[in-house]
């Protein structure tokens, strides 16, 4: 009963400082809404570093060519020329637990197709490369390892070159032509949108590696190897095999640099998971200050409110009113604030997230974790910050507090 009515009162109070309550409440509701977008930006972050990862291939190592070193000058990645198909067959063959391996090479070209001409990425590839990189037929078909064998010119092409090349029509049974010489259109992959990095990843023209290698580019070389493993406990053995198989066919002395690289796109996910739930939480604690400083404001005014009622507070401990039950009228009354605020800043806080999401082209992820958290947060300022001027009024002499004008 006691309780109820120090409900009501508190309800009053606020109600008739209509303006007051309003701006103390700004503070929470400023931090609640900020905690809220701004996580739900850094988890966007994290979604699309994610998302543009795992469209590489899950459980992926991708092996590279090495660096050079001539004279005592390094040259960047790629600039030895060492890999080969059979490098890539011998790891699939000889190492244990891969589910695919695919070999590429890749190079600008000029595609064209009657009058319409199309500057993009042309890779050679084998069919495994379809399963590693998971990727879907719009419509026909993706090439065989016939096509690889006997050095077909057929190419798979995607919806950014079909549509620049063809416009609407379905291109597939179309020719075009890439280096001066005609390649038949088999499939057309389904779009995948653009990577994290911004890269349009529908801007390709895929046809077979041998095609590629020995009818496009005049090469005997691979430009990278991608395995993909069959379990993500097996990472880091797989890599150590596929190194010590790779020291062997090259014949690399004990000691000497290995003229190949392989990366772990797992632990590369990892490391760039970690680096975003870190820049969540700097945007998370950043927007918490707010709070705090709404926590402020709400001591401030209630430090106020207890000088102003003063007279009130001395006649109701005059009455009998115990020192527990005045401070449980000014904390609840703390607390409403919060309360009200949280509620307001979490309804704030979600639009803004998804109006960001749909008129700033960013993804946002609103997560009911931020939410919970944040107003938990705003809940604790509300009690912590009214906790003094409770006591303060609490703690009023009622003769003094009766005297007081």
């Amino acid at each position: 009963m006691l309780f109820t009515e120090l409900l009501k009162m508190a309800g009053l109070s606020l109600i008739s400082n209509k303006l007051r309550t309003i701006l103390t409440m700004l503070g929470i509701i400023i931090g609640v809404c900020a905690v809220i977008a701004m996580v739900s930006v850094g988890m966007g972050v994290k979604k699309n570093v994610v998302d543009s990862i795992s469209r590489l291939g899950s459980n992926m190592l991708i092996v590279m060519s090495g660096s050079s070193n001539r004279g005592g000058v390094r040259g960047g990645a790629g600039s030895v020329t060492t890999l080969t198909y059979d490098d890539a067959k011998a790891i699939k063959n000889r190492i244990k637990n891969i589910d695919y391996v695919s070999p590429t090479v890749q190079g600008s070209y000029q595609v064209v197709y009657g009058h319409e001409n199309w500057s993009t990425t042309v890779t050679g590839v084998i069919p495994e490369y379809s399963s590693i990189q998971s990727l879907t037929m719009q419509s026909g078909i993706f090439f065989t390892e016939h096509d690889v064998d006997v050095r077909n010119r057929v190419a798979v092409i995607g919806t950014t070159v079909a549509t620049n090349l063809f416009g609407t029509v379905n291109p597939v049974g179309k020719k075009i032509r890439i280096g001066n010489a005609p390649y038949t259109i088999i499939g057309l992959v389904a779009s995948k949108g653009q990577s994290s990095g911004g890269q349009d990843q529908d801007d390709i023209v895929l046809i077979p590696l041998t095609t590629a290698q020995e009818r496009l580019m005049g090469i005997t070389y691979v430009r990278s190897v991608n395995v993909q493993v069959s379990d993500s406990d097996k990472m880091d053995e797989v890599q150590s095999n596929i190194e010590k198989l790779l020291r062997q066919r090259h014949r690399i002395r004990e000691g000497a640099d290995d003229d190949f690289n392989v990366r772990n796109l797992t632990s590369l996910m990892e490391t760039m998971t970690e680096t975003t739930t870190m820049i969540t939480l700097l945007l998370g604690s950043i927007a918490g200050i707010s709070l705090i400083v709404g926590g402020i404001g709400i001591m401030n005014i209630m430090m106020v409110s207890v000088t102003e009622r003063t007279r009130e507070i001395g006649i109701r401990k005059a009455i009998g009113a115990t020192y527990n039950s005045i401070m449980l009228q000014f904390l609840i009354e703390s607390t409403m604030i919060s309360i009200l605020g949280g509620l307001v800043g979490i309804l704030i806080g979600v639009g803004l997230a998804q109006a960001i999401s749909k008129f700033g082209n960013f993804t946002t992820v609103i997560s009911s974790a931020s939410i919970v958290a944040s107003f938990g947060f705003s809940l604790f300022v509300g009690i912590f910050f009214g906790m003094l001027p409770a006591r303060k009024a609490a703690r009023l002499d009622p003769i003094d507090a009766l005297r007081y004008e």
